[in-house]
């Protein structure tokens, strides 16, 4: 709970001057934790503002979070461009002393009018909690005083729903906002500025962002995934993903262990900032789980290569395949060549077991998912023989296990069988691939589990299962399952594969490393700037999270990319109050309540292009297309730009003193 000298907050008045029973603010608490190196004086937002040191300035505390919505006007409604731009000079002449009533009065009116005529959710969010302060406590509105100049500092943070559920916490409606003017360049730049995955991402991305859309409450939410994709692959297609190496140039060299997506983030912010890298990866291309654990019918090859290799090289990065941690080099011996600091990206390959009986003499016809996709990319992308078919039963129900089944059903399987031991609905690989699968002809038994492996002369010709049947809630509000007595039922098969998740390797670290894990193996890296047990050694991406999505891998490399610049070029880590905004904002769930006062205008969502099941099953060939450039500009119009300020006025500044690196110039 947080306490306050006056406000109001979700319409409700608070004034501990008056009432000092009115100082607590239910439902609201670690406001301090946004700043937790000097004092917080004020919070505002659209849910309403709260001062806790009466000495703030209300007028400047408002006039800089005027200036910020004025910022990020899109300016096409006079409302909000106008509007905000008059609020922000109207509360500037105030704090500077042209307190007057005529002053107020418009500035009450103009917020009245932002909040209700303005077309986007940005406008309508950010005047209404200075009409809340207008209305209940205008006498506040005073001139600055030379020692509030000196001691009251803004920091403004910008967000939206779509951004928040986002690990890398993309701006996403500025990006849209680029698609929707046709500056399909400025679009993607703003993705390049925290990864070069743009279509990588546009492909196989979970999106979480989707999931908070406002436009769920409507017909559905906007197709972000599918606009990132168009924008990104303008540039692909016409050969101007091009970089150059940075001209500001650092004498610090960086090893980065694993060429995946969060080793590949890191070494791509790094280069970007003039940082030296050198990537290690036991594979013989860059991608990681991406290349080899998605098959090319979901993630071209050809788009991996070009958005992780090949914009590496042109940074000036090297890449040493063939080169495992543990087998053929140490820590010790990466910090005893020449490395500056070391980032350890090598994710969570090991496959997780069944724990079924006969499952230790791994018989022929029996594999793990990741070691089956391994042995299809094999003989997709280089021609290696890899002899399948026959009647095939799939364990799992994650992403892993749909391209299994469908990789399976490419490569001439007579049947495939998805065995999964809770429902349908509690499958936790995207509905958008368990629907595809249905589409070719994949055969679901949910409520199903392995009990046996049968082998007949060392090879598996089928599996006992047992019926599930679920039981009560658990504590993460998950129905159980539990085996119906004398349920068991033999399938036969010619192939097993065990696609239930995957673990990291205890292997790759040794006691001598001086690396802390869990008791997972996974890496202890510190959540904010993922510094290790030892110091110079970074970790981020599944050899920290465990197997987690592409996605929480990329956030984990631009966030080691930052602490790690900032490591060697500062010679400390700096605070990041962004990121302590973000808890804040998640941990008292202030972006759960409606943000729009007018319901959207219904408009379908665009339809990605897809090949017919009877055509993709026949090759590896991507089914899905990209939208066409007028169904992109239509799906763009549908996003509502729920964008919300969060301000925190404290006593000394929370500017970090280093400036993010931006990436360079598409070419044109």
């Amino acid at each position: 709970m947080s306490h306050c000298v006056y406000g109001v907050w979700d319409g409700v008045v608070y004034d501990a001057r008056r009432d000092p029973g009115k100082k607590d603010v239910p439902g609201l608490s670690g406001l301090e934790d946004i700043a937790p190196s000097t004092a917080t004086k004020a919070f505002i937002s659209d849910r309403g503002f709260l001062v806790l040191d009466e000495s703030t300035c209300l007028a400047e505390a408002f006039a800089q979070y005027l200036t910020q919505a004025a910022n990020e006007s899109c300016g096409r409604c006079t409302p909000c461009r106008v509007g905000t731009q008059r609020l922000r000079d109207l509360l500037k002449g105030i704090s500077a002393g042209s307190v007057t009533p005529e002053a107020l009065d418009e500035a009450q009116t103009l917020a009245w009018q932002v909040a209700q005529t303005s077309l986007c959710g940005m406008g309508q969010n950010c005047a209404r909690s200075l009409l809340e302060a207008l209305r209940h406590f205008r006498t506040e509105f005073k001139a600055m005083t030379p020692a509030q100049a000196v001691f009251q500092h803004s920091f403004v943070y910008t967000t939206a729903p779509c951004i928040e559920a986002c690990p890398s916490k993309i701006d996403v409606p500025r990006y849209i906002d680029g698609v929707k003017g046709g500056k399909f360049d400025f679009a993607l730049g703003v993705v390049l500025d925290k990864y070069s995955m743009a279509a990588t991402c546009g492909r196989v991305c979970v999106r979480f962002c989707e999931d908070a859309c406002r436009r769920n409450a409507a017909e559905g939410a906007v197709g972000i995934r599918m606009l990132k994709r168009y924008a990104a692959d303008q540039a692909l297609k016409q050969g101007r993903l091009k970089f150059t190496p940075s001209a500001e140039q650092h004498d610090k060299r960086v090893a980065v262990i694993g060429a995946g997506p969060a080793g590949i983030t890191c070494a791509y912010k790094l280069l970007l900032g003039g940082i030296q890298v050198d990537v290690f990866d036991a594979n013989r291309a860059a991608g990681g789980m991406a290349s080899v654990g998605i098959p090319s019918y979901r993630l071209p090859k050809d788009v991996l290569k070009a958005e992780s290799e090949d914009i590496i090289r042109q940074l000036g990065g090297h890449f040493y395949y063939g080169k495992m941690l543990g087998r053929d080099f140490s820590i010790d011996d990466l910090l005893g060549k020449g490395y500056d600091a070391v980032f350890l990206a090598y994710g969570a390959s090991k496959e997780a077991q069944l724990g079924v009986q006969n499952e230790e003499l791994v018989p022929q016809g029996y594999s793990s998912g990741i070691d089956f996709l391994l042995n299809v990319h094999k003989r997709v992308e280089y021609g290696e023989p890899f002899e399948f078919g026959g009647d095939v039963v799939v364990v799992g129900g994650g992403n892993v296990a749909m391209d299994c089944v469908r990789s399976a059903r490419r490569l001439g399987a007579k049947s495939v069988h998805l065995v999964y031991r809770r429902t349908l609905k509690d499958m936790p690989a995207d509905r958008e691939e368990v629907h595809a699968a249905e589409q070719e002809g994949i055969i679901f038994h949910c409520l199903t589990n392995p009990s046996e492996l049968v082998i007949e002369d060392d090879r598996l010709i089928g599996v006992k299962l047992v019926t599930m049947r679920q039981t009560g809630v658990d504590a993460r509000g998950r129905r159980g399952v539990e085996p119906v007595p004398d349920s068991e039922f033999f399938m036969p098969c010619d192939w097993l594969i065990a696609a239930i998740g995957q673990m990291v390797d205890e292997n790759v670290l040794s006691p001598d490393d001086g690396i802390e894990l869990d008791r997972w193996n996974c890496v202890k890296a510190d959540p904010d700037t993922l510094e290790t047990s030892r110091p110079g050694v970074f970790a981020g991406g599944d050899c920290v999270l465990g197997p987690l999505t592409l996605v929480n891998a990329l956030d984990h490399g631009e966030r080691a990319a930052a602490s790690i610049r900032e490591y060697l070029l500062d010679g400390r880590i700096h605070d990041k109050p962004a990121l302590r905004m973000q808890k804040f904002l998640g941990r008292n769930k202030l972006l759960a309540n409606e943000c729009l006062t007018h319901p959207p205008i219904n408009k379908l969502r665009a339809k990605v292009p897809e090949l017919e099941a009877e055509q993709r099953i026949r090759s590896f060939d991507e089914v899905d297309g990209v939208i066409p450039k007028a169904a992109a500009y239509e799906e763009a119009s549908r996003c509502l730009r729920c964008y919300r300020l969060y301000s925190v006025i404290t006593e000394k500044s929370l500017r970090s003193s280093h400036a993010a690196v931006k990436p360079s110039t598409i070419a044109g």
